[in-house]
Order: structure tokens, then C-alpha cells, then sequence
């Protein structure tokens, strides 16, 4: 099974919908739809399920083997203008080690999407073979990106 979180969103649900194209239908949604209109994203695909970041960190957190064979993960709070630090480091940065790890002890591939936001204003140079603890982002979503890179 593949999993995509943020599948419900443009970029997962096109991930979702690339899949479906290449025959893939054991697909679980990681998502969360309280409001707003991104389910919309995704009709007429095809997935086993769709369930909310929450559940699914449960269900990681438990240890249980979920005969997952990837992870995508495109799952994030992507404002720029979140001033909310504490919700982007549990969001983006905590929720991000959290999969990474239990992909790490289970041998799963691990697809991440980090952020142009974590090189700042560019000053530093876009190099990710330079020293990345250098990098300065403009925003909290940009350094919630950079913490889970480093």
C-alpha cells in the first residue's frame, strides 16, 4: 500500500491521480477534510481509504506493521503567513520525524517535499550541497521546513 499524505490536496491528489493512471489502487489518503473544499480533488479517483493525520500518527505510533510499502509525503501546513510556531513545529517538523521514523525501522521509502522556503532570500545561495545549517528562511513554515531537513 501506498500512502500519500496530503493527498487531498493539488499536489497529492494529482499523486493520487498518477497512480490510478499507472494502475495503482492500494492507496491510502492521509488528509484532513474539516474545511474547505479539497475533497473535491478527490472525486473519480480510486484509494482504499482516506483518513486524517491524526488517525494515521495513531496507527504509526502504535508499531504496528501497516503493509505500507511507501509513504509520500506531501502533508504540511504550507502558509507562508502561519504565525503559529508551535502549530507549525508539531505540523510540519514533529508529524515529518514521526513518519520518517517508523519508515526507518520498516525499511519503507520515505518521499518527502521539503521547501524552496527553507533558503531564505537566496543570499546564502539555493545549493543543497553547501552547508545547509547556513540556510536562513523568511517565515516560520520556511524554518519548520529547514528543521526537519537538517
Amino acid at each position: 500500500m501506498i500512502v500519500v499524505t496530503g493527498g487531498a490536496g493539488f499536489i497529492g491528489s494529482a499523486l493520487v491521480w498518477a497512480f490510478n493512471q499507472s494502475g495503482e489502487e492500494k492507496i491510502l489518503v492521509v488528509d484532513d477534510l474539516r474545511c474547505g473544499s479539497k475533497w473535491k480533488n478527490l472525486t473519480g479517483l480510486r484509494y482504499l481509504d482516506i483518513v486524517s493525520r491524526e488517525s494515521f500518527l495513531q496507527s504509526i505510533e502504535s508499531e504496528q506493521d501497516l503493509g505500507i510499502s511507501s509513504i509520500v509525503h506531501m502533508g504540511a501546513c504550507s502558509s507562508t503567513t502561519e504565525t503559529d510556531a508551535d502549530y507549525l513545529l508539531k505540523n510540519n517538523y514533529e508529524y515529518s520525524k514521526s513518519l520518517a521514523s517508523y519508515c526507518l525501522k520498516r525499511n519503507i521509502r520515505f518521499l518527502y517535499a521539503s521547501s524552496a522556503a527553507t533558503y531564505g532570500s537566496g543570499e546564502r545561495g539555493y545549493s543543497d550541497t553547501s552547508d545547509l545549517c547556513s540556510l536562513r528562511p523568511l517565515n516560520m513554515y520556511g524554518y519548520s521546513k529547514h528543521l526537519f531537513d537538517l
